[in-house]
């Protein structure tokens, strides 16, 4: 059979033209995607193991974790998330690199030639196109975090995973996933099968109730955070112990004590599936690991010279209730080690309950910096963000754009260099790491 004729187009066009493809930007379904991988000779069935990793919160970290290990342990690892920061490319990992423009040119052309017009999300081609580069490329593990949801995502059209994980369950997108945690939970549930084996973060009762009832309707096994699996720092080490026994490991490379979290559960999916997987390498991908935007320094560059002298600037993509609670819980544990005055520069979509993210913060920062996030995507303006957080309790200012508000802090005198934190999206981040000029591997 002759090979297809490589075309090497530019990515952004085809990506920009593939956006037109259905009239909502959103809308869950797996047929669209089931008939265009049939198109292109259904790539879904020629993938490595599949690791399928659902949630709220923690689904992009816990999967950095579990890249981070497997390929301290020699493993070749693909790897799908959403959404990008900066570039699309960043979405696909092809046996440990970022997909180059030439192969994710040619693969989106096929996809873009196989579909014929049809309507068709944006995520629903990618996705497609992912599967290609993956079929196509030798790997031991694909870890595929699903875009959103699970029952109807279209990552869901793989049948057989080798283990299926859940991350901490919480309200975010409700327009389109349910207004209540058990709905939401089902939603998540859905990328479950029959006997293949599941682990559950550390969840909220509602949501493992659901959770562990989906499982038993599928007979699939399942390990549960803090019940089949534990973590704790002790004496500036990570103590994790599940049945295998107890792991005496350094602390992660992320920030943060939610990340202790995502580390156990990626740990815990990790020895589910080879129970002989070197503890070295489980201490060699901590120290690895990298995730950007979430809790993540900004020690030089642009925006560091723009700020105020010696300040710390933290960067994070956390954008509901549920991120502004872990990141609240981090900027305290900061606080006790080195006191600075807090200062907030935040921005959101106006999907999102801002006000709830904000409460969070309220009695740790010092002032909260409004500020737009630009481009095509539905954010609030600045205005209307320190509204929400006057209404919550904040101080708070608006600026036209982070160099704006850092400049705005600069201007001040400080007894002590303030902590930045941006956030409040990750659009917002993917910005921020632009005008830095971040190049991510």
């Amino acid at each position: 059979m002759s090979q297809p004729q490589r075309v090497n187009p530019n990515a952004d066009a085809i990506l920009a033209r593939l956006l037109g493809l259905h009239p909502k930007k959103i809308d869950l379904s797996l047929g669209r995607t089931q008939d265009l991988l049939a198109a292109l000779g259904n790539p879904e069935m020629s993938l490595p193991p599949v690791i399928h990793v659902a949630g709220t919160n923690g689904k992009g970290s816990t999967i950095a974790f579990m890249r981070a290990i497997l390929e301290a342990s020699g493993a070749r690892v693909h790897v799908y998330t959403s959404p990008h920061l900066v570039r699309f490319n960043e979405r696909i990992r092809l046996g440990g690199q970022i997909v180059d423009d030439e192969a994710l040119s040619d693969a989106l052309a096929r996809c873009e030639r196989a579909n014929a017009g049809n309507p068709i999300t944006f995520f629903e081609i990618t996705t497609a196109a992912a599967f290609l580069l993956f079929s196509e490329t030798p790997a031991d593990y694909l870890l595929l975090e699903v875009g959103l949801g699970g029952r109807f995502d279209s990552t869901n059209v793989i049948d057989q995973p080798v283990l299926t994980v859940v991350t901490p369950v919480s309200i975010d997108h409700p327009e389109f996933l349910g207004t209540s945690i058990d709905k939401i939970a089902f939603e998540k549930a859905g990328i479950l099968k029959r006997n293949v084996p599941a682990i559950f973060a550390a969840q909220n009762e509602a949501a493992l109730s659901v959770l562990e009832r989906e499982a038993a309707r599928l007979h699939a096994p399942i390990l549960v955070g803090a019940q089949d699996f534990m973590v704790r720092e002790e004496h500036g080490r990570l103590i994790y112990e599940d049945e295998h026994g107890l792991l005496d490991l350094p602390l992660p490379r992320l920030s943060g004590r939610h990340q202790h979290l995502n580390a156990a559960t990626a740990i815990a999916a990790l020895r589910c599936l080879i129970p002989d997987l070197p503890a070295d390498a489980i201490e060699r991908g901590l120290g690895n690991v990298v995730w950007p935007a979430r809790l993540q320094r900004l020690a030089k560059g642009q925006l560091a010279d723009i700020a105020p002298a010696g300040a710390e600037i933290w960067l994070d993509g956390g954008h509901n209730v549920d991120g502004g609670r872990v990141l609240g819980e981090a900027m305290a544990d900061f606080e006790d080690r080195l006191t600075r005055p807090l200062i907030l520069v935040c921005g959101t979509l106006t999907s999102k309950d801002t006000a709830g993210f904000l409460r969070h913060f309220k009695g740790l920062a010092q002032e909260m910096i409004a500020v737009p996030i630009h481009g095509e995507h539905a954010g609030r303006s600045a205005e209307e963000v320190a509204d929400m957080a006057r209404e919550v309790g904040l101080q708070a200012a608006s600026c036209t754009g982070v160099s704006e508000a850092l400049g705005y802090l600069a201007a001040r005198a400080w007894p002590v260099a303030p902590r930045i934190l941006i956030t409040g999206s990750l659009y917002l981040a993917g910005e921020v790491l632009a005008l830095d000029g971040t190049v991510l591997l």
